[in-house]
């Protein structure tokens, strides 16, 4: 990346000495290169996982039984997102806890790479554990590299990240799901493991980069809070061991004891938790004026992401079984697919980080909520799209790949007006004293929706039928058109951000 450094005399905040990565804090360099590894682990584990859990030579488990551990996984990461906002807040402050984030992912992903399948579900709580210390933090210390919400170059270099992830992204499953589905499942797993070690030694000679912010702890526990802190958390890990050592011992244990209560907190705190700082009586009229605002976002996301996250598995499972997975007559691995949306994403990122500056420069750039009803429309878009491979499924043939490889485009042109846009709008719109904890807010929106699809499946509901399909997609177009409805009203809820 050092032929991407380069000098910079007009850009705010930046002296013309000073090197710049595209334009941007060098800083942001370190995190691009740091979350790119992670993601490289991330998303090849990710990409393995559903078919492992569907094969004969992994798990051998039904196709509903996987789809709902995919998604009550991907919950989890981004509910625990939450808490580690908190625990960097309150504890560490983000740097350290994504150094110590990494590590647990590097482990993690060790323990799938072990040949059991009792070790299995450890590995991917770990990994879990590790994604939401890193996930909120990582992008917290994005914004600290600029001179508050004003800065013009905050939603390009949002998007810089973005291409970041998609980088690793897109490699992951070329590499690692080739190695997985191709060579030895476990195998694949370890493979992550290195990404995630990659990662880590990269943000740690890379960290004299970033702002200074970004080592403080904004709100730090006192003696007492610390006190009260460890014994409640004590207390709530022995609940659970005991309630789950009573179920096992009395032979009534069933996946659906642990996926179950997953889901279902899935649904429940991200209402607690916004409830929460809505109700905070020590925010002012503009912070409380800003969260109303907010809470259209979040719903417009989970939404959002209920439907694209199913790319990963209901896709997957999809064209692992009912796919003509060939291109030329050259037949690919089924997790090849889930590159298709980060090389889109990396093409057309740089694209739509101009197109903002260039439209913002001209007073003319769609608000925040113009871009989230966009995103809303383009996702259901996708799964009235789907309906069309779908039906060639059910008359007997096999649908080819680019029914699939479409959809992926029209969910990654929504993504682009939606996630990044998303993820520069909660910084800007984080109450001070909640500053990670937003970002961690803002993940939970994820959770929801992922919650959601898990709870469908436990509930044994074919998500590759023609009538569930077409429901979510007409429930995220009606959502996209309510937003775009009142985006006037949501526009002046936040006040002076754009």
């Amino acid at each position: 990346m050092a032929s991407s450094l380069t000098k910079d005399s007009v850009s705010p905040g930046i002296s013309g000495s000073e090197k710049t990565f595209f334009g941007h804090p060098r800083g942001l360099a370190t995190l691009f290169m740091t979350e790119m590894w992670e993601r490289f682990s991330y998303y090849g584990m990710k990409a393995l996982l559903p078919l492992y859990l569907v094969a004969p030579g992994g798990l051998h488990l039904s196709a509903a039984t996987a789809t709902a551990i995919y998604s009550v996984y991907l919950s989890l990461v981004y509910l625990l997102a939450l808490p580690g906002g908190w625990f960097a807040d309150r504890v560490l402050g983000p740097r350290k806890t994504v150094a110590v984030a990494g590590l647990i992912i590097m482990l993690g992903h060790l323990t799938l790479a072990l040949p059991s399948s009792g070790t299995f579900f450890a590995g991917l709580g770990l990994v879990a554990i590790g994604s939401g210390l890193l996930k909120s933090n990582i992008s917290t210390m994005v914004g600290h590299l600029y001179d508050g919400p004003d800065d013009p170059r905050r939603d390009g270099g949002f998007t810089l990240f973005y291409v970041g992830i998609n980088l690793g992204a897109f490699a992951a499953p070329l590499v690692i799901g080739t190695v997985g589905e191709n060579v030895n499942w476990h195998l694949g797993f370890a493979l992550a493991a290195l990404g995630m070690a990659l990662g880590l030694i990269q943000y740690l000679l890379g960290g004299r980069h970033l702002s200074a912010r970004s080592h403080e702890v904004p709100t730090p526990l006192t003696a007492e809070e610390k006190s009260s802190t460890l014994r409640k958390s004590a207390l709530w890990a022995a609940v659970t061991v005991v309630f789950y050592s009573v179920v096992g011992f009395s032979g009534h244990y069933t996946l659906n004891w642990l996926l179950v209560p997953i889901t279902i907190a899935g649904l429940v705190i991200p209402v607690m938790v916004i409830g929460r700082i809505k109700r905070d009586k020590s925010l002012d009229r503009a912070d409380q004026s800003k969260m109303s605002a907010y809470i259209w976002f979040f719903v417009a996301a989970a939404v959002f992401w209920m439907i694209y996250d199913q790319g990963g598995s209901t896709l997957s499972i999809f064209a692992d079984e009912s796919a003509k997975n060939t291109v030329f007559g050259w037949e690919f691995p089924v997790s090849w697919y889930q590159s298709v949306n980060p090389v889109m994403i990396m093409a057309l990122a740089p694209v739509f980080a101009f197109v903002w500056l260039w439209l913002n420069k001209r007073g003319k750039e769609p608000s925040t909520a113009t871009k989230f009803a966009s995103g809303l429309i383009l996702v259901g878009a996708s799964f009235f799209l789907f309906l069309a491979p779908l039906a060639i499924a059910e008359g007997g043939h096999k649908a080819a790949a680019m029914w699939l490889v479409a959809i992926y485009f029209v969910q990654t042109v929504g993504e682009l007006t939606l996630s990044p846009v998303g993820l520069s709008v909660t910084t800007k719109m984080a109450p001070a004293k909640y500053a990670s904890q937003m970002m961690g807010v803002w993940f939970l929106a994820v959770t929801a929706g992922d919650a959601t699809t898990g709870l469908l499946s436990i509930a044994e509901v074919d998500l590759n039928k023609t009538g569930i399909v077409a429901l979510e997609a007409v429930l995220a177009v009606i959502a996209g058109v309510a937003v775009w409805m009142y985006r006037k009203k949501v526009k002046q809820l936040m006040g002076d951000v754009n």
